[in-house]
Order: C-alpha cells, then structure tokens, then sequence
C-alpha cells in the first residue's frame, strides 16, 4: 500500500462523528422513522465504511483510504444540494416590516 509524502490532510469530520453516526443509523428508531417516512430501509453501512476508512487514514496514512473519504463525502454533499428549499428566499424585507405584529388585531377592535 502506498504511503503519501504529505499528511497533513485531515477527514472532514472526526472518526468518532462517522462511528456514531453508524450507530444513529442503525438505532431501532432511525429505522422505524425511515421507514415510514421513505418506504425503505435505511442504508447504514456507507457510515461504516467511512469510519473504517478514516481510522486507516489515521492510523497508516493510506491514499486509497484518503480518496475514498473524498469521493464519500463530496457525494454525501451533491446528494444534499439534490434537494430544493421549502420556502422561497426573500431579496429584501417585507414593506411593513416596521409594525408591530398585533397592529391587524387592534385595527379590528
């Protein structure tokens, strides 16, 4: 296996985030919560995978384990842009911004 000349790369998260974030996965209630909101069971084991590469980069500095962190996390953050935003971003404040809240109620009365 090859040994890189440079180490000073660190993983993007901590090899105890991935490790924990495994075991969320796994947990009875992400599989229920999962299931009911997708239809399928959740698949845990690129969590795992990730941990086990980033103690190899740890442990032995090996650049396939480095690039396959890389690959993992540059698609877990596509796979998050894939999503639309539920509320449509304001330009600027609304007109009215300067009333207080209650100002309708008062009106009413």
């Amino acid at each position: 296996m090859e040994r890189p000349a440079q180490t000073s790369w660190r993983p993007p998260r901590a090899c105890e985030d991935y490790l924990s974030e495994f075991r969320h996965c796994k947990s009875l209630f992400n599989r229920f919560h999962h299931y009911y909101a997708y239809g399928t069971a959740a698949s845990c084991q690129q969590w795992k995978v990730d941990y086990n590469n980033c103690r190899e980069w740890e442990n032995h500095r090996l650049t396939e384990a480095k690039d396959a962190l890389r690959k993992s996390e540059r698609s877990r953050l596509a796979e998050q842009r894939n999503f639309t935003p539920v509320w449509k971003l304001r330009q600027e404040p609304p007109s009215d911004w300067h009333r207080p809240l209650d100002q309708e109620n008062q009106q009413d009365s």
